[in-house]
């Protein structure tokens, strides 16, 4: 477990304000706008860090970007995204779970673990 820092502590703020997933780079200027001293590669830092400890998620966008938001659940869940707008649904998704460990299974592997993310357009977009 990481000390707790205020940058730390002011990077999750930031990001617990946010709807939707964001970028390091976004967050870093919506910080130094609110008065925010702390620099682009601690925000990166500490953003990597909540994505670890369980405290956000983090998706790669289609462009290679990371991504993160605060978790609203915790442990292991799925997200469907509005490529639009960026509204992000957590879900379940029992069947991806048995297919993956079916998968694993049928070839050898053991502990699998994976990351679903479903992109589409959600109905208010």
């Amino acid at each position: 477990m990481k000390r707790q820092t205020w940058q730390r502590a002011a990077v999750r703020e930031a990001l617990t304000a946010r709807e939707g997933f964001v970028s390091a780079q976004d967050l870093h200027t919506a910080l130094k706008a609110g008065g925010s001293p702390i620099g682009l590669a601690t925000v990166y830092r500490a953003l990597a860090d909540l994505a670890v400890d369980g405290d956000a998620d983090s998706l790669q966008s289609s462009d290679g970007e990371n991504l993160y938001r605060a978790c609203i659940s915790q442990g292991h869940h799925h997200h469907l995204i509005c490529r639009s707008c960026g509204r992000t649904v957590e879900i379940e998704a029992d069947a991806i779970e048995q297919w993956a460990a079916q998968v694993a299974a049928a070839n050898g592997f053991r502990e699998p673990r994976h990351i679903v993310d479903v992109f589409g357009t959600c109905a208010s977009c």
